[in-house]
């Protein structure tokens, strides 16, 4: 099926995955115009649970990275965002999750169209208390992913999905 001619379709089927970064420093104002886009996600009463850490310092990152066996993708990084639900700004365990997963797509769509690369670890949540630790942050945060960050050093990526007829479980 041919995609209309919409900015936005066009991030969405051309984002992908980046694993493999440019020894290469990022702007923080490309960040920030990152960040700010993804705090423009939908969230339930308007509540916005998610909350971010960057982190630059090398020694922070590689004791993050010593948490997932994706440790070479944090490692090279220029910069990861440690995204956060803060739970004493949520209402519904399971919409604020939701609207999370909306804030890191926003995300990644954002920081696609600033021409930088970008991966959702989700792996690494089975060290929540110890990314906590590493970051001192309050236990009142539940780690939902780190997105590492930086210029992509090749963007030859393919992807494939499933057919709809095949997603589709219903239709009346």
């Amino acid at each position: 099926m041919p995609l209309p001619d919409s900015p936005i379709l066009q991030a969405i089927h051309a984002r992908r995955s980046i694993r493999h970064f440019l020894a290469a420093p990022v702007s923080r104002d490309l960040i920030l115009t990152a960040l700010e886009a993804a705090s423009w996600a939908p969230s339930g009463l308007n509540n916005q649970p998610w909350r971010f850490a960057l982190i630059w310092d090398k020694p922070t990152q590689e004791a993050l990275a010593g948490l997932t066996r994706y440790s070479h993708i944090l490692n090279s990084a220029a910069v990861l965002i440690a995204v956060f639900l803060d739970k004493e700004h949520s209402y519904d365990y399971t919409k604020d999750c939701q609207a999370v997963g909306a804030c890191l797509q926003n995300l990644l769509l954002a920081l696609h169209s600033l021409d930088l690369g970008a991966v959702w670890i989700g792996e690494i949540l089975k060290n929540k208390p110890r990314v906590l630790e590493i970051l001192e942050l309050p236990q009142h945060l539940e780690l939902m992913a780190i997105v590492a960050v930086g210029l992509p050093a090749s963007q030859s990526q393919k992807s494939h999905r499933l057919p709809l007829a095949e997603l589709i479980l219903l239709e009346k």
